[in-house]
This record gives structure tokens, C-alpha cells and sequence, in this order.
């Protein structure tokens, strides 16, 4: 008898949603991503894009629909193990890195979790070491820079063991090599990963599929080559690559 298949690592079903005044943000949104999938969410600013992303960990919870997270419902029950499954770093580093030490912050997750001691050392310098900041628990956060910062709150995700990260904007004010030494990382990694932005470039060179959000829905939805080489399509929700670029040499898929 052949082993049962893993479920989906995010399935989005008919997920909408609306803000307490009654603005719609999300209207039927369906997505299924595979484990270790890497898949970028693009659209212009207003298409629903964060809003969608803060579901998965349920930060928000849709008016309608269901969102699973490997084979777990994300309701109130499930809330504390779907936060230890999916990892959300989010565009501004200041806002996951508020203790006096980076140490400290990378160890508040696994903390109230229960680890403690040697146990919760371990996985602090572990996550430390895994974004290239190994030696730097006792540096206080605004002594790094901008890029280290960002991978500071990398940090404070993985010391949680996740399944799945979620990056909002990841390259967003990162100098050339900072934004590079990034997305190597995300590589190497090896999560099922989401990311949101605007940088396409990016996009096509960090995830083989990509999904298009706009008038709070997904309108497409394939290899990110592909969309990206479609004009028409770019051009019908707001998306536009850097004059003078091409797609060759870039992410190939697989």
C-alpha cells in the first residue's frame, strides 16, 4: 500500500473578506501551494496582497471561505500551532525586533513556548547562524543596519522551527548586495515560501510560480517567466518591469 500523499503546505478555499467598515479587501480567493513551493504574490497597491498574506497565520480571519495549513483549519482552536507552522516576517524589521538584545528577541518565541535554558540557547544561536549573525545576540537591534535588521527578524521566525515563510516586501530598502545575500538565503532555506512584492525582478528570480491579486481576487496565476513576459498583462493591473530588462537568465523555473 503507497504511503498517503502530505496535504497542501497552504490551501486558500472561496476566502473573502471585508474590513469591519464594510470595504472589501479579498473576494473569493483560491490558492493551493505545495510544500516547498516558492510562489510570489504580485499586484498593484490596494489589490488585497498583505490583507491575504496575514490570513495565513490568522492575524486575520476571512468573513468567508477556509484556509488550511497543512491539512490544519486555521480557526481559534488551532491558532498557537499554525503560528508555530507559519512564520511571517514582515516589511519593517522594527516591528518584530522591540527587545533590548537581538538575543532576546529571537528567543521570545521559543520562550513561550516553554523552551528554556540550554534548550532555548541552542535554538537562538542555531537561528542566529542560519542568517549570518552568528556572534550578534548581544548587539542591541538599532546598532545593525537595515539589512541585518531584516535578517534579525528572519531570526526571531526560525527560532519557532516553521514549516512555511511568509515575506512581506523582503527587498524593500536593501542596498544591492544586502537585497542579493537575501535572496540566497530564502534559496537555501528550502521552506515552502510566499512572498509579496512589488519588485518583479525579484519575483522572477526567486520564485519558479507566481499569482497576480487585483480587484481583490487572483486573476492569474503560473511560472512567474511567463506572466512577466506577458504585457498586456502586466500592463491591465498596474505591474511594469524596469526599462531596459529582460527575463533571460532569470529564475528558469523548477
Amino acid at each position: 500500500m503507497s504511503a498517503p500523499s502530505a496535504p497542501p503546505a497552504i490551501e486558500i478555499e472561496r476566502v473573502s473578506f471585508a474590513y469591519p467598515d464594510g470595504t472589501a479587501a479579498l473576494s473569493e480567493v483560491n490558492l493551493t501551494v505545495a510544500p516547498g513551493e516558492r510562489v510570489a504574490v504580485l499586484g498593484p497597491n490596494g489589490s488585497g496582497k498583505t490583507t491575504l498574506v496575514l490570513h495565513l497565520n490568522g492575524i486575520l480571519a476571512p468573513t468567508s471561505g477556509r484556509i488550511t495549513i497543512e491539512g490544519i483549519c486555521v480557526e481559534p482552536g488551532s491558532l498557537a500551532e499554525v503560528r508555530r507552522r507559519v512564520g511571517v516576517v514582515f516589511q519593517d524589521p522594527d516591528d518584530q525586533l522591540f527587545m533590548p538584545t537581538v538575543g532576546q528577541d529571537v528567543a521570545f518565541g521559543p520562550a513561550n513556548l516553554g523552551l528554556s535554558g540550554d534548550a532555548l540557547s541552542r535554538r537562538v544561536l542555531g537561528a542566529l547562524d542560519r542568517v549570518g549573525l552568528a556572534g550578534m545576540q548581544t548587539r542591541a537591534p538599532h546598532h545593525l543596519s537595515f539589512g541585518q535588521r531584516r535578517r534579525a527578524a528572519l531570526a526571531t521566525v526560525l527560532s519557532m522551527d516553521p514549516n512555511v515563510l511568509v515575506f512581506d516586501e523582503p527587498s524593500a530598502n536593501l542596498d544591492p548586495v544586502a537585497r542579493r545575500e537575501l535572496a540566497e538565503l530564502i534559496v537555501e532555506l528550502g521552506h515552502t515560501t510566499v512572498i509579496v512584492t512589488h519588485d518583479l525582478l525579484y519575483a522572477a528570480e526567486l520564485c519558479p510560480r507566481s499569482v497576480i491579486l487585483d480587484d481583490h481576487t487572483i486573476v492569474a496565476d503560473g511560472p512567474t517567466a511567463a506572466l512577466l513576459a506577458d504585457s498586456d498583462l502586466l500592463g491591465a493591473h498596474r505591474l511594469e518591469l524596469p526599462r531596459c530588462v529582460t527575463l533571460s537568465g532569470l529564475y528558469p523555473g523548477g
